[in-house]
């Protein structure tokens, strides 16, 4: 598959998102392993996930045991895949979500990650959401030590504005590789961090870039440009937005969620797909 640059790491340019995997409505754990090893057949060489993807409250950092197993049981070389989680978001067990971008819960969560992942060092580790109780540039600090003291290889964060990413930069000196915030055709109030990722040369990478777990399937009735330029191609729409997406700027990084080993299968296809200038122009406006 081909790659991008993810700081000094070549990844695939698309990845796999984790969550539809343990939270609600996921598959059983042998569709999820075999819907990981779909995505390492495929070429997939970067997989997402974080300590708060899981359901109940005694289950902290379920997909990264997943993702773990996965690459210990997958039968081919697993040393180039760049595993990125990450921490400061919370999931209580009772379906709400809630943050602590406190350095003290940061420190904790890293090292708890590490411990499930079975690594010494985490490859990719991004700040999840802001904590309005905690100072921007006191969570990302955080990230700033683990770099010096190589708990972590790279430094990333998630759902940010245009001003954190600016913060979060200079915090890490420069070292700010990746900013993970929701982009899809249903969603594009992103497009300032995207841009900004372009002029920086930082790896954007969008979630939910189908629309979410619930509505990724209705991703061609919903928006009918994406459906007709899908069907003149004879594909499915969830690859044209994803080649859409990539079309946007060398430093996207798609990372479509799937439960599925063929929705993975599907996505991929998506970096092979040429779309027009008029379509673009079409899908940009729809």
């Amino acid at each position: 598959m081909q790659t991008r640059l993810l700081g000094d790491i070549k990844v695939s340019r698309i990845g796999l998102g984790g969550m539809p995997m343990s939270i609600e409505g996921r598959p059983d754990r042998a569709r999820s392993l075999a819907t990981i090893h779909a995505a390492l057949d495929a070429g997939v060489t970067l997989i997402d996930t974080a300590d708060a993807y899981h359901l109940h409250a005694d289950e902290v950092g379920h997909n990264e045991t997943l993702i773990a197993e996965a690459l210990r049981t997958w039968g081919g070389d697993s040393s180039d895949v760049l595993v990125a989680t990450k921490g400061g978001h919370l999931r209580p067990g009772d379906g709400s979500w809630t943050v602590d971008g406190s350095p003290q819960h940061l420190r904790e969560a890293v090292q708890a990650s590490a411990r499930r992942l079975g690594v010494d060092a985490i490859g990719l580790y991004q700040f999840h959401r802001p904590d309005p109780r905690v100072p921007y540039a006191d969570s990302v600090g955080v990230l700033a030590e683990l770099l010096d003291a190589g708990t972590i290889r790279l430094a990333g964060i998630s759902n940010a504005d245009p001003e954190q990413i600016r913060l979060a930069q200079e915090v890490l000196g420069g070292r700010l590789v990746s900013v993970q915030n929701q982009y899809s055709p249903a969603f594009r109030s992103s497009q300032p961090e995207l841009d900004l990722c372009a002029e920086l040369g930082i790896a954007f990478l969008p979630w939910s870039p189908l629309g979410g777990i619930a509505r990724a399937g209705e991703l061609g009735s919903r928006f009918d440009a994406f459906q007709t330029i899908a069907d003149a191609h004879r594909v499915s729409p969830q690859q044209v937005a994803l080649a859409w997406e990539l079309s946007q700027a060398p430093v996207v990084i798609p990372i479509p969620g799937a439960s599925r080993p063929e929705s993975i299968q599907d996505s991929v296809l998506a970096v092979d797909l040429v779309l027009g200038q008029e379509e673009l122009a079409e899908l940009n406006g729809s």
